[in-house]
């Protein structure tokens, strides 16, 4: 087996197997090519969400913003999350807004986008500045620094048992459903009950 698998993150990241959590030499986390254009196109889109005038024009725009969410988090070896954000964000309530601009008045504005208001700005950006400065301390992808190896014996352990336990092979998957089933079974129940009140607003009693 030429590797073990880390959960860095909550999802699964291939680390050498002579890369141990104590001997290894500290990895610090490179921006890519690929990671700074998704990032960027995520803060443009946001942006552009914000501050768009026409309803269905910012309804498009966010679309748009959850895919490239979605693709930074399989960029973050995250697929349980980017196809979570995929179908709900992306998916399902983009087309719960249409639906919803569908059935009511669409006002039509000469100016594209909002006029920007200064103090609002300056905070969010305080903010974001803020935010950035945290990068630095963010482990890399597949790092044994990350915070995950901090106690080996856990992560190890779940790695070893998982399949013994729950006859999964997939560790992250495993985790989800078996491990810490009952949340999950709980955001299961917050989605179903937002379908429910979906189709209590739009008056139809089954999905088509």
């Amino acid at each position: 087996m030429t590797g073990a698998l880390s959960l860095a993150g909550g999802s699964a990241a291939a680390v050498p197997a002579s890369a141990g959590p104590l001997s290894a030499a500290p990895v610090v986390a490179q921006v890519t090519a690929i990671e700074a254009s998704l990032l960027a196109f995520v803060v443009l889109t946001a942006l552009a969400t914000a501050f768009a005038r026409d309803v269905l024009a910012a309804v498009i725009v966010f679309g748009a913003y959850s895919l490239g969410m979605a693709a930074l988090y399989t960029f973050y070896r995250a697929p349980d999350v980017a196809l979570t954000e995929a179908a709900i964000s992306a998916g399902v309530t983009t087309v719960l807004l249409l639906l919803t601009l569908a059935k009511t008045t669409r006002i039509d504005h000469e100016a594209a986008f909002e006029s920007v208001n200064l103090p609002a700005a300056g905070a969010a950006g305080f903010l974001f500045a803020g935010l950035l400065l945290t990068m630095g301390d963010i482990p890399a992808i597949g790092s044994p620094d990350a915070p995950v190896w901090s106690n080996p014996d856990v992560t190890q352990w779940y790695l070893a048992e998982t399949y013994a336990q729950t006859h999964v092979e997939n560790t992250v998957m495993a985790v989800l459903a078996a491990f810490r089933g009952f949340d999950t079974f709980g955001e299961a129940v917050v989605v179903f009950a937002g379908g429910i009140a979906a189709l209590l607003v739009l008056h139809r009693e089954v999905f088509a």
